[in-house]
């Protein structure tokens, strides 16, 4: 005879249906009203660091009454950029021309407001390998996802760490708790099918990040206000 318990059944879904499936089983039990936060942005946008830390500050004060699943899609500002990595600086300069010590100092303002020092030093260049790290993240949680994220942006944004250095992904992993991120990052091919699968379904028809999209219908671009969010929040509760 075989013998089949719950947990086994649950143990053969994959990783990102099993997550979506215990987030909506705690807002059931609880009675609060569960919303689905998806996330289109990329590791080297500033003003992405900006809307994650606006999104944390709403979230943290309705947390009484909703609970959250958030998800994180990968979206490419430079999607030729080197993997190697070119002096930031430099970069941006060819880039943005003489507006770029004008945008630094505005970031850097920003910045201060949200209690972090910005930095332009250090290198900038392809993103592909810290999209495949926050992929693998989620498969083990959306709060060890949202971790990865947020080590990750502190590190590029303030510490002048390289997005693509191998040794500080895999120390963003270890500050989040994420297992296993050496090894599934050794094979360029772990992830690759997945991150191109989220980039067509989350970002294909958005122009720029951060991108949200709340319960499947409301919508809110750029670095958005603690108060542009509570107000979709409200807006969910009252389709209850």
């Amino acid at each position: 005879m075989y013998a089949f318990s719950a947990s086994s059944v649950f143990n053969q879904i994959p990783h990102h249906f099993r997550r979506r499936i215990m987030a909506q089983s705690a807002g059931n039990n609880n009675g609060k009203k569960l919303i689905k936060i998806d996330i289109s942005s990329d590791t080297v946008c500033p003003w992405c660091f900006v809307g994650k830390k606006h999104l944390d500050k709403a979230i943290d004060s309705v947390k009484d009454q909703f609970d959250f699943e958030l998800s994180w899609h990968p979206f490419f500002l430079e999607p030729s950029a080197p993997k190697e990595g070119v002096n930031k600086k430099e970069f941006y300069f060819r880039k943005y021309g003489p507006r770029f010590e004008q945008m630094t100092a505005q970031m850097t303002e920003i910045y201060r407001g949200l209690g972090y020092d910005y930095t332009i030093s250090g290198l900038t260049g392809n993103t592909f390998d810290s999209h495949r790290l926050i992929y693998f993240a989620g498969t083990q949680g959306s709060e060890k996802q949202h971790a990865v994220v947020e080590e990750l942006n502190i590190g590029y944004f303030t510490q002048a760490k390289y997005i693509g250095d191998r040794e500080f992904l895999l120390e963003c992993a270890q500050k989040a708790g994420v297992e296993g991120a050496a090894e599934f990052l050794e094979n360029p091919e772990n992830g690759k099918k997945e991150v191109y699968d989220e980039l067509k379904q989350y970002s294909s028809n958005i122009s720029g990040v951060p991108h949200f999209v709340i319960n499947g219908k409301f919508q809110l671009s750029g670095a958005q206000p603690p108060a542009s969010f509570l107000s979709v929040f409200q807006k969910v509760a009252s389709q209850e």
